[in-house]
């Protein structure tokens, strides 16, 4: 038994003198000898009943136990949703106003704290998508006592995406507290977006990808059926949808609302390829954030399909093969040209053990199905003819990709230049050839060019490279194109050059053998024809003029490659469409980079007038804004089921706050309740026997004399 008088709790406790199996024994015997003095009609039965009861509560030495409480204040705890979402409309006003009403009325309660959690805006660069309301609630209260616990208030606009999975009535009893939702928004608003239904996250590199986009207007407007049956409404009616890829030239169409719209996506380039989608504004619009959505699809090559021509073998013919068929990215088709027209010994074509040269499949049916061609040392002795050569100069002004690895012919009268290839080769030849040992030297432009700029043992300005000798160099007068090494005196080695949509590149020696075999320490010659392959065939990590922007955590990441130096600011745009300027700084070669704080998800724009480049901080498409609408579908249940209410506060109507007892309801039409828990802490007691011992002991003796006199009468 408990009774509360004040600060004080009073309870009656039991300290047994015996064991209690022990004094239930002999209440068992007492019991029995008082049964049978009532059978036999016995006197002084109520004195004897009287004496035992006085002895067993001798034995249980009852006594009266005094604690001093001191009552603990009830906790609220109210979270208010700062997301993106709720900057729509007046959202954030009505937050803001709604929790100014909240805290005057709270602060009239007595005995209550009030705990105030303000999250749910976006981290960029942790990853998280959403509204996550009761990840921070959860980790507010892991260190508050959940019996203190008045109530949970959540002022959002019900769009919320960590609401627990369980069932509502689970969810409920896992907060211990009515849940009370205050909605900022207001009731059947109406909103257009654009969803992405399905992207790839990889395409292949010269292929169309799939996606599908679907245009929405929610709420869906119903379907009408006209007199004739046909159905009428949302799925006749039609958006404008503008697209655009790379920051290029945008393209439009018109779509069905409320249908998926299958569209292609051409991957032109490996690395990333940025789609950027937009809608024309609905007849209904909260906000047209959504409106907009972005695809990142990352551009891969199947297989990289290499054609190589040798002429007549050298001892550099097997280094190109080793290095090509040491990629399992890479399919190489070579041949060498072993047997020339010239050679003619009388031997019938039966009984020849070579394959024969399939000229008119390789540069005619499928050259354009190879990335790249490689002609090595290869001289014009009437083997290819006149027109297929000209198949390969259209093939690289298309798009495709040509190197010359030159030799001793290319200075003679059947050197390559000297055919429909010397319209896209860069040199032209002088007819000399230096067979005087040289170090191949980065130029100038070479030290900024990513094929080459850093490769190991090229040393610094002025400074002799570490790497082995060559021994031969075709002298040519270079007409177009960029020289990244020099020879010994300074004469054009290996130059790029851009034709058309295609690229070449021509290599004016043929003693690269040399650092496979490892002559004076040998040198980079893996990597650099590595790069010089991939370069060809506009791998983007390797273009001489380019700018990329990357997220790195909290901060955006701006690079920019160039062949000269350039100190120009670039313009950051960010996904609000806020533009701020951005200085860069030179770094090793060619580079030069700069960093800003970011604080959005969403898709940057970084641009310097010439080039575009753009970075995705977080999901490109974040879930925030997948349906913006106020609503109390995903909070009303739980809510309901915590015994808590939801209240549309966006036009300033902050229900009235009570105080109730455990176990009533906490929620009315235009009321919410906070719980009276009671809850208390002990700061001292005292014990007093209920019965004394002398005195209950006198007592005793005193009854069973009252009983033998009874009885002697």
């Amino acid at each position: 038994m408990i009774a509360a008088i004040g600060g004080s709790a009073y309870t009656i406790a039991a300290a047994p003198l015996l064991a209690w199996w022990t004094i239930a024994t002999l209440a068992g015997i007492g019991l029995a000898v008082l049964a049978l003095g009532l059978w036999r009609r016995a006197r002084g039965i109520a004195w004897r009943g009287a004496a035992l009861a006085m002895l067993l509560a001798i034995l249980v030495h009852p006594s009266l136990v005094e604690e001093k409480r001191s009552a603990l204040r009830d906790i609220a705890v109210v979270v208010v949703d700062e997301s993106p979402s709720q900057a729509i409309g007046n959202r954030r006003e009505a937050t803001e106003a709604a929790l100014v009403a909240l805290n005057e009325r709270l602060a009239q309660q007595r005995e209550l704290d009030v705990r105030v959690i303000r999250t749910g805006k976006p981290l960029p660069g942790s990853g998280e998508g959403g509204t996550n309301l009761f990840g921070a609630l959860g980790r507010a209260m892991a260190d508050l006592p959940r019996q203190r616990i008045a109530a949970l208030i959540m002022i959002s606009d019900g769009q919320v995406h960590d609401v627990p999975l369980a069932a509502p009535e689970i969810a409920a009893r896992e907060l211990g507290a009515p849940l009370h939702v205050l909605l900022s928004g207001r009731r059947d608003e109406r909103d257009r977006r654009l969803a992405i239904a399905q992207a790839p996250s990889f395409g292949l590199v010269g292929k169309e990808t799939p996606l599908t986009i679907r245009v929405e207007d929610l709420p869906a407007p119903p379907v009408q059926t006209n007199p004739r049956g046909n159905t009428a409404g949302a799925a006749e009616r039609q958006a404008r949808v503008t697209w655009r890829k790379d920051g290029g030239a945008p393209r439009s169409l018109m779509v069905p609302v409320g249908r998926d719209v299958p569209l292609s996506i051409p991957i032109d380039h490996g690395g990333p390829n940025v789609l950027e989608i937009e809608v024309e504004p609905g007849p209904d619009e909260l906000t047209l954030a959504n409106n907009r959505a972005a695809i990142v699809v990352n551009g891969v090559r199947d297989r990289l399909r290499v054609l190589l021509v040798s002429g007549a073998p050298h001892a550099g013919e097997r280094v190109w093969r080793n290095i090509l068929k040491s990629d399992p990215s890479v399919d190489l088709v070579h041949f060498t040209i072993l047997r020339p027209p010239e050679k003619q010994d009388g031997t019938p074509i039966r009984e020849l053990s070579l394959i024969a040269f399939p000229i008119r499949e390789l540069f005619d049916v499928k050259l354009d199905d190879f990335d790249l061609i490689i002609f090595d040392r290869y001289s014009q002795r009437g083997i290819i003819p006149q027109a297929y050569i000209e198949n390969v100069v259209r093939y690289v002004r298309k798009g495709g990709a040509l190197l010359e690895a030159a030799g001793p012919h290319f200075g003679t009268p059947t050197s390559l230049w000297r055919t429909p290839l010397g319209e896209i080769l860069p040199t032209e030849p002088t007819g000399n050839i230096s067979e005087e040992g040289f170090k191949p030297q980065l130029s100038e432009p070479g030290r900024r060019h990513p094929v080459t700029d850093d490769l190991p043992g090229a040393g610094k300005p002025g400074e002799a490279p570490s790497w082995g000798r060559w021994f031969r160099h075709v002298e040519a007068r270079r007409h177009r194109g960029t020289t990244i090494l020099n020879g010994g005196r300074g004469e054009p080695l290996l130059i790029l050059d851009r034709v058309g949509k295609g690229r070449v590149a021509q290599l004016l020696s043929d003693q690269m053998w040399l650092w496979a075999r490892g002559f004076e320490g040998g040198g980079p010659q893996t990597e650099l024809l590595r790069r010089l392959a991939y370069w060809l065939m506009k791998e983007p990590d390797l273009e001489e003029n380019d700018l990329r922007a990357a997220i790195d955590g909290d901060r955006l990441v701006v690079t920019r490659q160039s062949l000269e130096p350039d100190d120009r600011p670039v313009t950051v745009t960010a996904p609000d469409g806020t533009t701020t300027s951005l200085a860069l700084t030179a770094t090793q070669g060619g580079r030069s980079t700069g960093t800003a704080p970011i604080a959005q998800m969403g898709l940057y724009r970084v641009g310097d007038g010439t080039r575009t480049a753009l970075a995705a901080a977080g999901p490109l498409n974040p879930v925030e804004f997948s349906d913006v609408r106020g609503t109390a579908e995903r909070l009303g249940p739980m809510s309901r089921a915590s015994g808590g209410g939801v209240f549309w506060v966006g036009d300033g109507a902050i229900p009235e706050i009570r105080r109730v007892s455990s176990g009533r309801a906490a929620a009315g039409h235009s009321w919410m309740g906070l719980r009276e828990n009671s809850d208390y802490v002990v700061t001292g007691f005292s014990e007093m026997p209920l019965f004394p011992a002398i005195a209950a002991l006198l007592l005793a003796i005193g009854l069973l004399i009252a009983a033998w006199r009874r009885e002697g009468r």
